[in-house]
């Protein structure tokens, strides 16, 4: 496939994508609901999405520390539980992406509305109020964001160490494997560490942000 083929094919792709996510935000529109709500209700379900995985992290470096401290058993089953907290963390670092990609397409959609709509004032005084609006409320999503993605960046050490030591345990099922893991804890401690500071950094954007669009 040649370079212009596949140029075309990807603005077509784009084009049906904004015209279907237009489609969903007029659907919308029309029984009341604006894209502010929508916006608001996103960051409300990221700030949630956000405080599972902390949970999930949290409880994931507890189970690294308790096989660390493995001390007979069956040590199958420790591999499969970390396994099965691995897997849990990886699907909850999904749905935090999948909430911010959430945020930013509808965050894009009213910021262009609102942008195109100020020229539609007569009033002077009014458009220059609602101009400085747009441009505070731009400077906190951007802020909000920032920190959303940091906390995206966070996880991806956590979730690397996991499945390092995952592979490891799957193929070295034996009390010298356990030996091995010993110099990892600390690592995976610090990251932990770094990411639930991030998280909350996030959450609390996300607070403050929620706040401010509904006018508390």
């Amino acid at each position: 496939m040649n370079r212009l083929l596949k140029a075309s094919l990807v603005a077509l792709l784009l084009g049906s994508l904004t015209a279907c996510q237009s489609a969903y935000y007029a659907a919308w529109e029309k029984v009341g609901v604006e894209k502010r709500e929508i916006l608001v209700d996103r960051v409300e379900d990221a700030r949630e999405s956000q405080q599972e995985a902390e949970e999930q992290f949290t409880s994931a470096l507890e189970e690294f520390s308790a096989l660390i401290q493995f001390d007979g058993g069956d040590l199958e089953e420790a591999y499969q539980s970390l396994n099965d907290q691995y897997e849990a963390s990886q699907a909850a670092a999904e749905d935090v992406t999948n909430r911010i990609d959430k945020i930013e397409s509808v965050a894009d959609a009213l910021f262009d509305e609102w942008e195109a709509e100020l020229e539609e004032y007569s009033n002077a005084s009014l458009k220059r109020t609602s101009k400085q609006t747009l441009s505070e409320t731009r400077l906190k999503y951007n802020k909000m964001v920032r920190a959303m993605r940091k906390v995206e960046s966070s996880m991806e050490p956590v979730l690397s160490t996991l499945q390092d030591n995952v592979l490891f345990l799957k193929h070295n099922l034996n009390a010298s494997a356990i030996g091995a893991l010993q110099g990892e804890l600390n690592n995976i401690e610090r990251d932990v560490k770094t990411l639930l500071t991030d998280m909350q950094s996030a959450i609390a954007q996300s607070n403050s942000f929620i706040a401010d669009m509904n006018g508390v």
